[in-house]
């Protein structure tokens, strides 16, 4: 609720002509963002910027960070847990050159974890925030830009169920990233499901809090999902003085999930 109340307070922004979130499918979906609770904002914004390339925003008491396919919204507070506890395990980019990223990164003083060949046959590393939040990069050399969001990635028990859910949630269909055969695409982000030996925790209050959804016409899938038996953790709402409505719900491994209406505005 905070996110976008606060959040978006603001069409004062500067703009990226290469950051832009998706287009929609013919339902009117597109991803939207990924939330974190970070315990230093500053040090986080420094590092999505300078390492990654995003465009910072700032509006008021919070901080945005604008990339291709996504948006990324950081709260200051301390996460209750890392990312790796939870179901929301990571997200990741595309990147165009991992070596270049590598050598500057750790000649920063962090860590990236030894490369290996990922699910597409694609040179991956992993990289962890402060906090604890949790990221894998995928070289792809034909990258336009240096960074792009590619995918997020839950692991739980009963995954394969989780996958349907999704699919019967947004009327979208299964296919498999290379080896990874759970998974399935919104426009601008792949969402995969994997397994997991021990019980994952919800995402609420930790490294990575929830992650969004832009949908067209929000209230009339918001009705309709009401009429299915979704149950929301916040209804659908709009704040009229700038034009943005929203709804929060939790899907049934415990992730926290915002439906919006107008983040593209970010972008345009």
């Amino acid at each position: 609720m905070r996110l976008l109340i606060l959040l978006l307070t603001s069409f004062c922004l500067s703009h990226s002509a290469n950051a832009q979130l998706a287009t929609p499918n013919q339902a009117g979906l597109t991803f939207g963002h990924v939330h974190l609770n970070v315990p230093d904002v500053e040090e986080h914004a420094r590092l999505w910027t300078e390492f990654f390339g995003g465009e910072r925003l700032a509006i008021g008491s919070l901080t945005a960070i604008k990339f291709p396919n996504m948006l990324l919204i950081m709260y200051e507070e301390a996460p209750t847990m890392v990312s790796r506890q939870t179901v929301m395990d990571h997200f990741g980019f595309k990147v165009r050159n991992i070596q270049a990223f590598r050598e500057k990164w750790e000649a920063a003083g962090y860590r990236l974890e030894p490369d290996f060949r990922g699910a597409e046959g694609q040179t991956n590393a992993y990289l962890t925030f402060p906090g604890g939040t949790y990221v894998e990069l995928q070289e792809d050399q034909g990258l336009h830009e240096e960074m792009a969001g590619y995918h997020i990635h839950y692991r739980t028990e009963g995954h394969e169920e989780l996958l349907n859910w999704y699919t019967e949630l947004f009327g979208i269909e299964i296919r498999a990233r290379g080896s990874i055969a759970t998974t399935t695409n919104v426009p601008g982000m792949n969402l995969s499901f994997g397994g997991s030996n021990t019980p994952r925790a919800p995402t609420q209050g930790a490294a990575i809090d929830h992650v969004g959804f832009e949908i067209s016409d929000l209230e009339a899938f918001c009705r309709e999902l009401e009429r299915r038996g979704i149950e929301f953790d916040q209804p659908y709402s709009r704040i009229e003085s700038i034009g943005l409505a929203n709804a929060f719900l939790t899907d049934p491994s415990g992730v926290r999930v915002e439906l919006t209406e107008g983040l593209t505005k970010l972008y345009e």
